[in-house]
Protein backbone atom coordinates (compact mmCIF):
# COMPACT_ATOMS: atom_id res chain seq x y z
CA UNK A 1 0.00 0.00 0.00
CA UNK A 2 1.66 3.28 -0.79
CA UNK A 3 2.27 5.54 1.85
CA UNK A 4 0.88 8.73 0.17
CA UNK A 5 -2.71 9.64 -0.49
CA UNK A 6 -3.93 9.37 -3.79
CA UNK A 7 -3.97 12.22 -6.30
CA UNK A 8 -7.05 12.83 -7.22
CA UNK A 9 -7.32 15.43 -10.42
CA UNK A 10 -9.99 18.12 -10.99
CA UNK A 11 -12.95 17.58 -13.26
CA UNK A 12 -12.48 19.56 -16.69
CA UNK A 13 -15.89 21.42 -15.53
CA UNK A 14 -14.06 21.97 -11.28
CA UNK A 15 -12.25 24.80 -10.55
CA UNK A 16 -9.00 24.17 -9.82
CA UNK A 17 -9.19 25.89 -6.66
CA UNK A 18 -11.59 23.51 -4.75
CA UNK A 19 -9.55 20.47 -5.62
CA UNK A 20 -7.55 19.34 -2.55
CA UNK A 21 -3.86 19.54 -2.95
CA UNK A 22 -1.70 16.14 -2.99
CA UNK A 23 1.90 16.76 -2.26
CA UNK A 24 4.59 14.13 -3.07
CA UNK A 25 6.99 13.52 -0.37
CA UNK A 26 9.59 11.63 -2.32
CA UNK A 27 9.79 15.03 -4.74
CA UNK A 28 9.97 17.01 -1.43
CA UNK A 29 13.18 15.10 -0.04
CA UNK A 30 14.85 15.01 -3.58
CA UNK A 31 14.25 18.72 -3.88
CA UNK A 32 15.45 19.34 -0.50
CA UNK A 33 18.53 17.51 -0.48
CA UNK A 34 19.71 19.39 -3.44
CA UNK A 35 18.45 22.56 -1.85
CA UNK A 36 21.17 21.66 0.98
CA UNK A 37 24.05 22.29 -1.74
CA UNK A 38 23.21 25.63 -2.15
CA UNK A 39 22.47 26.87 1.43
CA UNK A 40 24.80 29.28 2.86
CA UNK A 41 26.57 27.10 5.27
CA UNK A 42 26.69 24.24 3.21
CA UNK A 43 30.10 22.43 1.60
CA UNK A 44 30.01 22.57 -2.05
CA UNK A 45 30.93 18.61 -1.59
CA UNK A 46 28.70 16.35 1.45
CA UNK A 47 28.74 13.11 2.23
CA UNK A 48 25.64 10.87 2.81
CA UNK A 49 26.40 11.08 7.16
CA UNK A 50 26.02 15.35 6.17
CA UNK A 51 23.15 14.91 4.61
CA UNK A 52 21.27 12.83 6.56
CA UNK A 53 21.71 14.83 8.96
CA UNK A 54 20.67 18.03 7.02
CA UNK A 55 17.01 16.83 6.01
CA UNK A 56 16.55 14.85 9.09
CA UNK A 57 16.83 11.19 7.33
CA UNK A 58 18.33 8.04 8.19
CA UNK A 59 21.54 7.12 6.47
CA UNK A 60 19.60 4.58 3.79
CA UNK A 61 16.67 6.41 3.14
CA UNK A 62 19.09 9.15 2.23
CA UNK A 63 21.47 7.20 0.14
CA UNK A 64 18.17 5.72 -1.81
CA UNK A 65 17.11 9.55 -2.80
CA UNK A 66 21.22 10.57 -3.71
CA UNK A 67 21.30 7.44 -5.58
CA UNK A 68 18.11 8.36 -7.24
CA UNK A 69 19.58 11.78 -7.90
CA UNK A 70 23.17 10.78 -9.45
CA UNK A 71 21.17 8.34 -11.58
CA UNK A 72 19.60 11.26 -13.27
CA UNK A 73 22.84 13.68 -12.86
CA UNK A 74 21.70 16.08 -10.42
CA UNK A 75 24.33 14.87 -8.10
CA UNK A 76 27.95 13.54 -9.01
CA UNK A 77 30.07 11.65 -6.94
CA UNK A 78 33.64 12.13 -6.40
CA UNK A 79 35.60 8.29 -6.71
CA UNK A 80 38.06 8.91 -4.08
CA UNK A 81 36.39 11.12 -1.18
CA UNK A 82 32.63 9.28 -2.14
CA UNK A 83 31.41 12.25 -1.43
CA UNK A 84 28.90 13.94 -3.26
CA UNK A 85 28.27 17.51 -5.65
CA UNK A 86 26.06 19.05 -7.82
CA UNK A 87 25.73 17.62 -11.28
CA UNK A 88 25.17 18.83 -14.61
CA UNK A 89 21.57 18.45 -14.90
CA UNK A 90 21.24 21.15 -12.32
CA UNK A 91 23.37 23.56 -14.24
CA UNK A 92 21.14 22.73 -17.42
CA UNK A 93 18.07 23.64 -15.18
CA UNK A 94 19.51 26.46 -14.30
CA UNK A 95 20.42 27.86 -17.32
CA UNK A 96 17.18 27.04 -18.83
CA UNK A 97 15.88 29.17 -16.24
CA UNK A 98 17.71 32.29 -17.30
CA UNK A 99 16.54 32.21 -20.90
CA UNK A 100 13.24 33.70 -19.84
CA UNK A 101 14.66 35.15 -16.73
CA UNK A 102 15.84 39.08 -16.09
CA UNK A 103 19.35 38.27 -17.98
CA UNK A 104 17.69 38.74 -21.36
CA UNK A 105 15.46 41.62 -20.14
CA UNK A 106 18.87 43.41 -19.34
CA UNK A 107 20.72 42.34 -22.73
CA UNK A 108 18.35 43.46 -25.61
CA UNK A 109 19.21 47.21 -25.67
CA UNK A 110 23.09 46.74 -25.01
CA UNK A 111 22.96 43.96 -27.75
CA UNK A 112 21.33 46.02 -30.24
CA UNK A 113 23.21 49.11 -29.69
CA UNK A 114 26.39 47.53 -30.10
CA UNK A 115 25.22 45.23 -33.06
CA UNK A 116 24.69 49.16 -34.25
CA UNK A 117 27.79 50.44 -33.76
CA UNK A 118 29.88 47.12 -35.27
CA UNK A 119 27.78 46.80 -38.40
CA UNK A 120 27.19 43.19 -37.52
CA UNK A 121 24.63 40.54 -35.80
CA UNK A 122 25.50 40.48 -31.85
CA UNK A 123 23.94 37.47 -29.87
CA UNK A 124 23.55 36.47 -26.45
CA UNK A 125 23.25 32.30 -25.48
CA UNK A 126 23.28 30.32 -22.78
CA UNK A 127 24.45 26.70 -22.21
CA UNK A 128 22.22 24.05 -21.99
CA UNK A 129 23.96 20.68 -21.87
CA UNK A 130 26.60 20.22 -24.87
CA UNK A 131 24.78 23.08 -26.70
CA UNK A 132 24.43 26.61 -26.56
CA UNK A 133 20.79 28.03 -26.55
CA UNK A 134 20.35 31.46 -28.47
CA UNK A 135 18.26 33.94 -26.04
CA UNK A 136 18.19 36.74 -28.00
CA UNK A 137 19.67 38.19 -31.50
CA UNK A 138 20.06 41.39 -32.81
CA UNK A 139 20.97 42.73 -36.51
CA UNK A 140 22.50 46.01 -37.37
CA UNK A 141 19.96 48.80 -38.23
CA UNK A 142 23.40 50.26 -40.42
CA UNK A 143 22.51 50.23 -43.80
CA UNK A 144 25.72 49.13 -44.38
CA UNK A 145 25.63 46.34 -42.16
CA UNK A 146 25.08 42.70 -43.69
CA UNK A 147 23.37 39.95 -41.68
CA UNK A 148 25.33 36.63 -41.05
CA UNK A 149 22.38 34.52 -39.61
CA UNK A 150 22.87 30.68 -40.88
CA UNK A 151 18.89 30.76 -40.05
CA UNK A 152 19.60 31.93 -36.48
CA UNK A 153 16.98 32.60 -34.24
CA UNK A 154 15.97 33.27 -30.50
CA UNK A 155 15.71 29.35 -28.99
CA UNK A 156 18.42 28.31 -31.80
CA UNK A 157 20.55 25.72 -30.54
CA UNK A 158 24.36 25.03 -31.75
CA UNK A 159 27.02 22.62 -30.16
CA UNK A 160 29.28 24.32 -27.58
CA UNK A 161 32.49 23.32 -28.90
CA UNK A 162 33.04 25.18 -32.02
CA UNK A 163 31.05 28.06 -31.48
CA UNK A 164 32.62 31.40 -29.98
CA UNK A 165 29.79 32.09 -27.15
CA UNK A 166 29.99 28.19 -26.57
CA UNK A 167 33.50 28.42 -25.77
CA UNK A 168 33.33 30.96 -23.67
CA UNK A 169 30.03 28.86 -21.58
CA UNK A 170 32.55 25.80 -21.51
CA UNK A 171 35.50 27.52 -20.44
CA UNK A 172 33.88 28.65 -17.38
CA UNK A 173 32.42 25.33 -16.26
CA UNK A 174 34.12 23.48 -13.47
CA UNK A 175 36.19 20.73 -14.19
CA UNK A 176 33.97 18.15 -13.02
CA UNK A 177 31.04 19.66 -14.92
CA UNK A 178 32.73 20.39 -18.35
CA UNK A 179 33.95 16.58 -18.38
CA UNK A 180 30.56 15.63 -18.24
CA UNK A 181 29.49 18.43 -20.95
CA UNK A 182 32.22 16.92 -23.15
CA UNK A 183 31.90 13.17 -22.51
CA UNK A 184 28.47 13.79 -24.15
CA UNK A 185 29.97 15.80 -27.00
CA UNK A 186 30.36 14.33 -30.68
CA UNK A 187 33.18 16.51 -32.10
CA UNK A 188 32.62 16.51 -35.41
CA UNK A 189 34.32 18.44 -38.13
CA UNK A 190 31.33 21.60 -38.68
CA UNK A 191 33.75 23.88 -40.88
CA UNK A 192 37.17 23.93 -41.94
CA UNK A 193 39.26 24.76 -39.01
CA UNK A 194 36.31 22.57 -36.74
CA UNK A 195 38.72 21.61 -33.32
CA UNK A 196 38.15 17.86 -33.50
CA UNK A 197 40.57 16.92 -31.09
CA UNK A 198 40.03 17.02 -26.96
CA UNK A 199 42.94 17.86 -25.64
CA UNK A 200 43.37 20.78 -28.33
CA UNK A 201 39.66 21.83 -27.58
CA UNK A 202 40.94 22.00 -23.68
CA UNK A 203 43.84 24.04 -24.19
CA UNK A 204 41.83 26.28 -26.52
CA UNK A 205 39.60 26.79 -23.45
CA UNK A 206 42.47 27.40 -20.75
CA UNK A 207 43.36 30.35 -23.12
CA UNK A 208 39.81 31.45 -23.25
CA UNK A 209 39.71 31.74 -19.12
CA UNK A 210 42.99 33.31 -19.67
CA UNK A 211 42.37 35.95 -22.16
CA UNK A 212 38.61 36.47 -21.96
CA UNK A 213 37.10 36.27 -25.10
CA UNK A 214 36.87 33.33 -27.48
CA UNK A 215 37.48 33.42 -31.12
CA UNK A 216 35.71 30.73 -33.45
CA UNK A 217 37.30 31.36 -36.93
CA UNK A 218 35.58 29.28 -39.69
CA UNK A 219 35.08 26.46 -36.83
CA UNK A 220 31.25 26.22 -37.36
CA UNK A 221 30.78 27.44 -40.74
CA UNK A 222 33.20 28.00 -43.98
CA UNK A 223 33.90 32.30 -44.13
CA UNK A 224 32.35 32.15 -40.45
CA UNK A 225 34.55 34.10 -37.63
CA UNK A 226 33.08 35.29 -34.46
CA UNK A 227 34.15 36.84 -31.15
CA UNK A 228 32.47 36.27 -27.99
CA UNK A 229 32.90 37.26 -24.19
CA UNK A 230 31.19 36.69 -20.49
CA UNK A 231 28.12 38.07 -18.93
CA UNK A 232 28.48 37.23 -15.42
CA UNK A 233 26.08 38.07 -11.97
CA UNK A 234 26.31 39.44 -9.07
CA UNK A 235 28.31 36.39 -7.74
CA UNK A 236 31.04 36.63 -10.19
CA UNK A 237 29.40 33.76 -12.69
CA UNK A 238 29.20 33.33 -16.16
CA UNK A 239 25.65 33.17 -16.63
CA UNK A 240 25.76 33.63 -20.35
CA UNK A 241 28.18 34.92 -23.50
CA UNK A 242 27.54 37.47 -25.91
CA UNK A 243 29.18 37.50 -29.45
CA UNK A 244 29.42 39.21 -32.53
CA UNK A 245 29.74 37.80 -35.82
CA UNK A 246 31.36 38.36 -39.06
CA UNK A 247 31.39 36.60 -42.85
CA UNK A 248 34.54 36.74 -45.26
CA UNK A 249 32.42 38.13 -47.44
CA UNK A 250 31.92 41.24 -45.60
CA UNK A 251 35.31 41.32 -44.24
CA UNK A 252 37.99 39.42 -45.98
CA UNK A 253 40.76 41.12 -43.50
CA UNK A 254 42.86 38.79 -40.70
CA UNK A 255 41.06 37.23 -37.79
CA UNK A 256 43.49 39.22 -35.89
CA UNK A 257 42.58 42.25 -37.31
CA UNK A 258 38.82 41.06 -36.61
CA UNK A 259 39.31 40.92 -32.71
CA UNK A 260 41.42 44.05 -32.91
CA UNK A 261 38.05 45.90 -33.82
CA UNK A 262 35.57 44.06 -32.19
CA UNK A 263 36.82 43.27 -28.74
CA UNK A 264 36.75 46.63 -27.22
CA UNK A 265 33.24 47.22 -28.05
CA UNK A 266 32.32 43.54 -26.75
CA UNK A 267 34.14 43.49 -23.84
CA UNK A 268 32.44 46.97 -22.78
CA UNK A 269 28.95 45.27 -23.91
CA UNK A 270 29.60 42.97 -21.68
CA UNK A 271 31.19 44.53 -18.21
CA UNK A 272 27.72 46.86 -19.20
CA UNK A 273 25.21 44.07 -18.98
CA UNK A 274 27.17 42.01 -16.30
CA UNK A 275 26.73 45.64 -13.87
CA UNK A 276 23.26 45.72 -14.69
CA UNK A 277 22.78 42.14 -13.42
CA UNK A 278 25.07 43.27 -9.85
CA UNK A 279 28.58 42.40 -11.32
CA UNK A 280 30.93 44.40 -9.33
CA UNK A 281 34.84 43.11 -10.69
CA UNK A 282 37.04 42.50 -7.16
CA UNK A 283 34.38 43.12 -5.03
Amino acid sequence: MSDFPEITEPADDEPAASAPVALSQSLERGLLILSTFTSADAAPVLGIADLARAVGLNRSTTYRYVATLAKLGYVQQDPESRKYSLGPRVIDLGFAALSSMEVTRVAARHLQALSDETGYAASMAVLDGPDIVYVERCRSRRTAGVAVDLNLHIGSRLPAYCTSMGKVLLAHREPAALRTLLDRTDLARRGPKTITVREQLMSALAKVRQRGVAVSDEELAPGLRSLAAPVRDRSGYVVAAINVAVHLTTWTTSVESVVSRLEGPLLRTAAEISAQLGYRPGA
